[in-house]
């Protein structure tokens, strides 16, 4: 089949490379599967809906699978509502984040099929073979919702868990660079990539075990941990420093340092090649140690990212155990991480249950005394979503307005203290941007 796999054009509100993997590895796996595929990141500021309209009509797409996530429901609706009315054979797919947690929204979409388990590469691709068949199905495939004869049929089961050899990592080649530079430019909107350094995210693990309860990773990816092996990581991110000009390395994992061995021999192989890589990575304050950061420094690591959340006391029922010592563990590990000149960068969740304002402008405070970057985010309660949910409704969780105001009155608070934390900036400049060298001093264009 002739696909395109696609993130559709809208404006972010926030602004994570990582986030968009997903629409070159399922892109990368179907290629593998046999399928003539394009893939399209759209959704970086990069295209106007007039030219999302012409690469969709001139394509001749047989099937077009649009990536969804929390901060795309309206780009969803309207590039369904795009794709059926330039490609109107073709069928139309929907896989991401957000299908996964209400796949019932997109049943009220004009699309035939909503992925909404297992990995995302398996249930594309199941959805695919149903529609390449043409057969007739008395329920939905593994993972899958099916629209048959105007009706949705419910999966027929769990979807299917990709077994770490058939991830296939993305083309560079494919993928806006210079657009993800440009919403990464402004330091202070708190997006995850260095400001002015390209960034070559490389995705090594998939499963978390730690078990937040404001994290979506385990029930999209269950809470086994997967992880990419040593060689192919490093021959990977060789390969792709040799075929663009990047600068540094994100690794994207729920939790880096979970497998401290694996750690342990990803440092000892980066040491090892001829040229250095900086990089940085996000973990738990749990999963550190002086001596592993001691390791990640020498091997080149320039930032550490962790969950903080808060150091309220009486907001730890909120969070697992193994962050509910937070501050005595905070103390720790950015003292090792200013003895390793690598940046500490610290998750705040902002109107978390049990939290005050006082004491988030408190944790916030603390954090910045210790030279580390605070990137707080609101807390959003997901759990509240169902499937019968408006589009604005829907998009209401976009981490940047509360859901429910009205809860925040009830804890005897205003929004407005809250929001204070997220929008009034802290004059904060990363450090990382010069300890990472440039390599692209003449412009960022490709």
């Amino acid at each position: 089949m002739r696909v395109l796999v696609t993130w559709p054009p809208h404006v972010p509100s926030y602004f994570n490379a990582g986030h968009h993997l997903p629409t070159f590895t399922i892109a990368a796996y179907l290629r593998g599967q046999g399928h003539e595929v394009a893939a399209l990141d759209a959704g970086a500021l990069n295209f106007s809906w007039k030219e999302f309209a012409d690469f969709v009509f001139s394509g001749r797409f047989d099937a077009v699978v649009i990536v969804n996530e929390f901060d795309v429901v309206e780009g969803v609706r309207r590039a369904a509502d795009y794709c059926r009315a330039l490609c109107p054979e073709a069928t139309l797919v929907t896989v991401g984040r957000l299908g996964y947690q209400n796949p019932g929204f997109f049943r009220t979409l004009d699309l035939d099929a909503i992925v909404a388990g297992g990995d995302y590469e398996a249930g594309v691709a199941e959805a695919l073979r149903w529609a390449e068949a043409g057969e007739r199905v008395g329920r939905g495939l593994p993972g899958v919702y099916v629209r048959q004869g105007g009706d949705w049929l419910d999966p027929s089961g769990p979807g299917r868990w990709l077994a770490v050899g058939e991830w296939v990592l993305p083309d560079v080649s494919e993928i806006p660079y210079a657009a993800y530079e440009s919403l990464y430019r402004r330091d202070q909107n708190k997006f995850c990539g260095i400001p002015e350094r390209r960034e070559l995210v490389v995705p090594v693990a998939r499963g978390c075990p730690v078990g937040c309860s404001f994290c979506d990773v385990p029930s999209m990816q269950g809470r086994g941990e997967r992880r990419l092996g040593v060689e192919a990581t490093v021959s990977y991110i060789r390969d792709a420093f040799a075929a663009h000009p990047f600068e540094y390395v994100a690794f994207y994992a729920p939790t880096f340092t979970l497998d401290k061995k694996w750690v342990a021999e990803l440092c000892g192989a980066l040491r090892a090649e001829p040229r250095p890589y900086a990089w940085k990575c996000a973990t738990t304050l749990h999963h550190l140690s002086e001596g592993m950061i001691a390791d990640m420094a020498a091997a080149g690591c320039v930032r550490i990212s962790v969950g903080v959340e808060t150091f309220e006391e009486a907001a730890a029922g909120e969070l697992p155990r193994v962050k509910q010592l937070a501050r005595a563990r905070f103390e720790e590990v950015v003292g090792w991480c200013r003895t390793h000149r690598i940046e500490l960068n610290c998750f705040v969740i902002v109107g978390l249950p049990g939290t005050t304002p006082v004491g988030t402008r408190r944790t916030m405070e603390i954090i910045r005394a210790a030279g580390a970057r605070v990137r707080p985010t609101l807390y959003t309660p997901y759990e509240q979503m169902h499937g019968d949910m408006t589009e604005r409704e829907l998009s209401a969780f976009n981490r940047q307005t509360f859901v429910t105001p009205s809860e925040i009155t009830l804890r005897g608070h205003t929004p407005a203290d809250y929001l204070e934390l997220i929008f009034g900036g802290d004059g904060y400049r990363t450090p990382s941007t010069e300890r990472v060298p440039a390599a692209l001093a003449f412009g960022r264009t490709r």
